[in-house]
């Protein structure tokens, strides 16, 4: 398996982490209000927390090759930084073989 593949399956894990905790979330937090996720990072040590309203966190998952890290945990090997804020940043694949992953393991898609 090759870093590109490993990081990406690492990453795909928080994702899946990060749906349940959004399900709990849901019921939990005050409209606007914001919900700690596990960082989407490819460390597969890494369980930093990132803040996302749910909106926000909706928004990230509104396209399987985006993730939602906490800034400064991005790799330059596999994805590029397209947002970041002071409580988070938004990577995408790049690399074609992590792309492909985090599209086919997407827990919302049918690919």
């Amino acid at each position: 398996m090759s870093r590109e593949e490993r990081v990406a399956r690492n990453e795909t894990i928080f994702r899946e982490v990060n749906e349940r905790i959004k399900q709990v979330n849901e019921g939990l937090a005050e409209p606007g209000g914001e919900a700690d996720f596990l960082c989407e990072c490819g460390d597969p040590g890494c369980t930093a927390p990132v803040s996302l309203t749910l909106a926000e966190y909706e928004e990230v998952r509104g396209k399987p090759t985006l993730f939602a890290i906490v800034p400064g945990h991005s790799d330059a090997d596999v994805e590029v930084v397209v947002a970041v804020n002071d409580r988070f940043a938004v990577v995408e694949k790049v690399d074609p073989e992590a792309a492909r992953i985090a599209v086919r393991e997407d827990p919302r898609s049918d690919a």
